[in-house]
This record gives C-alpha cells, sequence and structure tokens, in this order.
C-alpha cells in the first residue's frame, strides 16, 4: 500500500520552529506602510503591492539589492513602541502557522538612538516576546497539555562591518576614534554587544539567548570578533555566526574555532572546495572532509535557508537541487530550516519545508528528525530539565500529528 503524501497543509499542521529569524527582515507589510507614515519615512512605494514589486521581490540581482529593504525597516525601528509591536505580530505570525519556537535576532545598536539605548533596545523587544507568549499560552489546549507552549528567545546580531551611515552609535565610533583601525572599532562594538546581551539576561531577566555574527565575510574575518565571543562563550550565552553563505569553508573553521559557534547561518559553501580561498589549504578535499566530520559530529547545527540563499546565490535560483541540503543530510549533519527573513523573503517555516520535502524527497521519518532538532539545538532559555520536558511535548504531539495523517514513525517512551 502506498504511503500516503507529505502535503503542505500537513506541513502547516506540524510544530516546527524557526532558528533564523531575523526581526527587521520579517515585518508584515501594512506594519511597515503604518509605521512608515507614523514616523514620515519616505518609502518607495505607499501600497503593499508598489512596495512587492520594488523592494521585496521574488527574485533578487544581487546581495545588495536583496539587502535594500532593510534601509527602509530599519528607519522605522527607532522607537520602543515600534519594535515591541513587530516583535509581538512576528511572534504572533510565526503560532499561526504552528512554528511553537522563535528565536528572533536583529543587531540593537542600529536602533540605538540618543537616550534609548541598547538596553531599552532589548527590552523593548523583549516586551513584544512575552506579550505575544502571554496571549498564546493562555490557550485552554496549551494549558492542558494538549498542545506545547510556545516559547521565544532574543539573538543579538553583531555586524561584521559597518559604517558611520548606518547609524547613530556606530557613527559615534567613528568620531570617538578617528584614527583607529577599522577592525578595532568592529571589534569594540561586538563586545560592548557582548556585555548588553549578557547584562539584559544576568541582570534583567529578559529572553537574550545568544549572539550572532552577521554581514560580509570576505574580508571581515570572524576573529576580529573573537573578544566578544570568548566574552559570550565564558556566560553560557548561546553562540551563532553567519558563514559560509558568501565565503567558503574557512568562514566557517573560523567560526567554529574562534567563535565557538554552536550553530551555523546557513553553511552553504561547507562542501565546495573550489570556494576555499586560503592558498595554504593544498589538499581541499581533505580539509574539507575533516571540517564536515567535525561539524556532523560535535552537532553544529546547520540553519538553512532554501529561499534566501536561492535569492542572493544565482546558481542556485533556478534549480534548487544544486544546493547542499542533500550533502548535508548524507553526512548526518545537524540540520534546521529556518526563513531568514519572512519579508524580505517572502517565505514562510511551513513554505520552506515544503521546499525541502519536495526538492530533497524527503519522507516521514526524515522530515520528524529535522522539525525535532530545531527544538532539541535551539538556546532555550531555561533549565535543561524544562527543555528536555518542553521538547517531548513537541515531539509527541509532532508524532500525534504525522500519524493522524497516516504516517506513523513514533518511537521510544512518551513522556
Amino acid at each position: 500500500m502506498p504511503k500516503p503524501l507529505i502535503s503542505r497543509e500537513l506541513i502547516a499542521q506540524l510544530p516546527k520552529s524557526d532558528l533564523h529569524l531575523h526581526l527587521d527582515g520579517s515585518l508584515r507589510l501594512e506594519t511597515l506602510l503604518d509605521l512608515a507614515k507614523q514616523h514620515q519615512i519616505k518609502l518607495p512605494s505607499r501600497t503593499k503591492s508598489g512596495l512587492l514589486d520594488l523592494v521585496f521581490k521574488r527574485a533578487y540581482k544581487n546581495l545588495p539589492e536583496y539587502l535594500r529593504g532593510f534601509e527602509f525597516t530599519v528607519a522605522c525601528l527607532q522607537d520602543a513602541e515600534s519594535l515591541e509591536r513587530v516583535a509581538y505580530e512576528l511572534c504572533m505570525d510565526c503560532r499561526a502557522e504552528n512554528v511553537f519556537y522563535a528565536e528572533i535576532r536583529f543587531a540593537p545598536q542600529l536602533h540605538v538612538r540618543g537616550s534609548f539605548g541598547i538596553r531599552q533596545v532589548l527590552k523593548a523587544v523583549c516586551k513584544g516576546l512575552e506579550r505575544a507568549k502571554r496571549e498564546i499560552n493562555r490557550d485552554p489546549a496549551v494549558r492542558s497539555g494538549a498542545l506545547p507552549r510556545f516559547e521565544a528567545g532574543v539573538i543579538v546580531c553583531a555586524l561584521r562591518f559597518f559604517l558611520p551611515v548606518f547609524g547613530e552609535h556606530y557613527k559615534a565610533y567613528f568620531e570617538a576614534l578617528p584614527t583607529a583601525p577599522a577592525d578595532e572599532i568592529y571589534s569594540m562594538a561586538s563586545l560592548e554587544l557582548a556585555r548588553a546581551a549578557i547584562s539584559a539576561a544576568e541582570d534583567d531577566g529578559l529572553p537574550v539567548v545568544g549572539l550572532d555574527l552577521a554581514g560580509q565575510e570576505s574580508g571581515f574575518p570572524a576573529k576580529d570578533h573573537l573578544a566578544a565571543y570568548q566574552l559570550a562563550h565564558e556566560h553560557f550565552l548561546g553562540k551563532t555566526v553567519h558563514a559560509g553563505e558568501d565565503y567558503g569553508p574557512e568562514s566557517i573553521f573560523q567560526a567554529i574555532t574562534d567563535c565557538h559557534a554552536d550553530r551555523i547561518g546557513h553553511g552553504t559553501w561547507l562542501f565546495s572546495a573550489r570556494h576555499i580561498r586560503d592558498k595554504s589549504i593544498t589538499d581541499k578535499r581533505a580539509y574539507i572532509d575533516k571540517l564536515v566530520r567535525y561539524v556532523a559530529d560535535r552537532r553544529i547545527t546547520l540553519e538553512v535557508c532554501l529561499t534566501s540563499n536561492q535569492q542572493t546565490i544565482p546558481e542556485l535560483r533556478d534549480d534548487l537541487r544544486r544546493h547542499p541540503f542533500r550533502k548535508m543530510r548524507e553526512a548526518r549533519c545537524s540540520i534546521s530550516l529556518c526563513t531568514d527573513n519572512r519579508l524580505v523573503s517572502r517565505t514562510t517555516v511551513t513554505d520552506e519545508v515544503e521546499k525541502a520535502v519536495t526538492t530533497f524527497g524527503l519522507d516521514a521519518r526524515a522530515l520528524k528528525d529535522i522539525l525535532i532538532y530545531g527544538f532539541k539545538r535551539s538556546f532555550f532559555y531555561g533549565s535543561y530539565a524544562e527543555k528536555r520536558d518542553w521538547v517531548r511535548s513537541v515531539l509527541n504531539h509532532l508524532e500525534d500529528t504525522l500519524a493522524a495523517a497516516g504516517h506513523d514513525v513514533r518511537g521510544g517512551r512518551r513522556g
């Protein structure tokens, strides 16, 4: 008897996570329009259809065009009320498609203005998260244990490089240190951010769960931010790094050695010998084999964003089968499917999972393993015992939902 297909409807019902989710790339279009009007920010269009045609497209010519949308979204997020609103709405949008866990990342220093400092920025975003959690988890089905509770945390993003025009906080660094080398300024800014994140988590009790490093990899190595990551490591903060997206395997190696990365954002060129630029690496295949084995063995999770990769990497645009997702699975890597940016990439977690299922032929058991890894490898804000109980509740719901659709992949003790 043939096995039932994994339909989009079933994928939408399954419990999912999103570990790589940028706040400023995931606004509701109507919210962007409303905030722009409120703050008198000029947009390329004042209609949803116009913005989709001009800014938030299905396909982009290059990475700079992809990033253009952030110019407008960040400009609208310069006060506590706006940040709280978009954080709240993003959590509600996630839960609407049965995403039960979201780690929302953003660069707080982009939103600093006057006396509205990093600490206030983090408090505003976390206030939005907590409001959404309270509303969602009041559901009688959650209280009875029939549904897992919704959880969310914040990951702060340091930038590999920045310019004075990025915002007044970044501008102040260059003005205070006019003769300092740029890499030292980048390092100081990321260290300041790490300290703020640790203080928010330890002193304010905010669900700030991790540190990320974002921005152009080529020419801006992760080692410039070693001090920030060492401090985060010493304070048990989760660590993830955008790496292997527009640079090769050496970038991933640096992320896991210099920055103690627990997870890798994208990791697209993990298997690509032609992307190795370090001339001292003579046996490129052996280097990759060892790196892949290390990543897989240490369960360093790869935050895979299929749609985003298609939009920014031309060779994947017309044929997603060329994405290394299949190789990641064959190497037994820990993988989590993520959106990256719900607005800029015009996607949802359901879309990302559906792409993986249809393109790479995932069966129910493979899908179960991938989905549950998103919860297991999360930077959950709570004790390990609490996390285990929560993951078990998600796993039970995942297996029951699959079984109800004719895919019985249950196994082991329940509870």
